[in-house]
């Protein structure tokens, strides 16, 4: 066996979803915050490419990378890697991370209950997790503010007319619609005609719709389709999926999606602070959001909430690179990845 690299990762996925977490092997890249070092990442795109694409990795996989933070009140930072992009926060991802910082023992861990400060590129969440035995048998997130871009925006998308999108900002930006209105009950074997229609949307939002962070414009544009059931009032189960670009629906709720779902209701009167949503995704495992406060991001009406789940570890890898292999930025082909087939946006 050769090898010029080696990068140590714990494998972990958040109800479904994989986040797996890098530990070793990569040197924190540059940047003053986490958001420029998360830039710095993407300027290079090999680290992303090479354990997400294909033949180390797939497109049901996202991949977080532990560094020392920037900020004096956070316990560690996170670089998020999806299939197609970099995000300025995930909830599944993060609570894939603290899981992994604490049962590896990179973070103390205090039971019953462990609090730290995780530094994203979207700015620091808190985590409060309950801990036993050495477990850490769920995961709480205060996440970053989020608000509505627009409601009722209507956008043609090409086969099936101008139908109505909600856009809002939960970590990344989300573009949401009625499912049952687009004929969809959210079951796993509808999977992949809501694949191929949630693309058809992001892609249409793109370039509909300039929807830019006020307070960092180089976040902007639709990440992710959500595809929302039917509400029937706070702390009730409502099911969604939303759809990762180039195209899968998320396994877990989404949690930045449940952020961005609340906004949405909260924005139309449905929601207020103490309210919360069980939300449901397509295997029917669940996150509980919950409105903590109402507040404002760049003179927009805004609300902070949390997002709480649980995250296992599925086991430990070393990855390699021969320097013989052909390979090294990874590949990707259309019949295995999404609807798209692209790494970017």
């Amino acid at each position: 066996m050769r090898t010029n690299r080696v990068i140590h990762v714990i494998g972990c996925h958040a109800e479904g979803e994989v986040g797996d977490v890098i530990v070793g092997g990569v040197l924190p890249p540059p940047g003053a915050t986490m958001y420029d070092k998360m830039r710095a990442l993407e300027a290079d795109d090999g680290l992303r490419r090479l354990l997400l694409c294909e033949p180390r990795g797939s497109v049901a996989r996202h991949l977080n990378l532990v560094t020392p933070p920037t900020r004096p009140d956070c316990d560690a930072g996170v670089i998020i890697m999806e299939p197609t992009e970099y995000v300025p926060m995930s909830g599944s991802n993060v609570m894939c991370t603290a899981t992994v910082l604490l049962e590896t023992g990179m973070v103390a861990m205090r039971e019953p209950e462990t609090v730290l400060m995780l530094e994203t590129p979207g700015g620091p969440v808190r985590i409060r997790a309950q801990c036993r035995d050495g477990r850490c048998g769920s995961v709480e997130i205060t996440n970053v503010p989020s608000f509505v871009d627009r409601l009722d925006a209507p956008l043609e998308v090409a086969g099936h007319g101008t139908i109505r999108v909600d856009i809002a900002y939960g970590g990344m930006f989300y573009a949401s619609v009625d499912a049952a209105a687009l004929g969809f009950a959210i079951a796993p074997d509808e999977a992949r005609d809501l694949a191929v229609l949630g693309e058809k949307i992001r892609l249409a939002c793109r370039e509909r719709y300039d929807s830019v962070h006020p307070e960092n414009p180089g976040i902007r544009g639709v990440s992710i389709v959500q595809f929302a059931g039917r509400f029937d009032g706070p702390g009730t189960v409502s099911r969604n999926t939303c759809i990762v670009a180039p195209g899968r629906s998320d396994r877990s709720p989404t949690g930045t999606g449940t952020c961005a779902r609340m906004a949405i209701l909260a924005e139309r009167g449905l929601m207020r602070p103490g309210d919360s949503l069980i939300h449901e995704s397509i295997i029917g495992s669940r996150f509980t959001g919950r409105i903590l406060s109402e507040t404002e991001v760049g003179g927009r009406p805004a609300i902070v909430a949390t997002i709480a789940g649980r995250a296992w570890i599925t086991g430990s890898f070393d990855y390699f690179l021969d320097p013989t292999d052909p390979y090294p930025r990874g590949y990707v082909v259309g019949d295995t990845w999404g609807v798209t087939g692209t790494t970017g946006q």
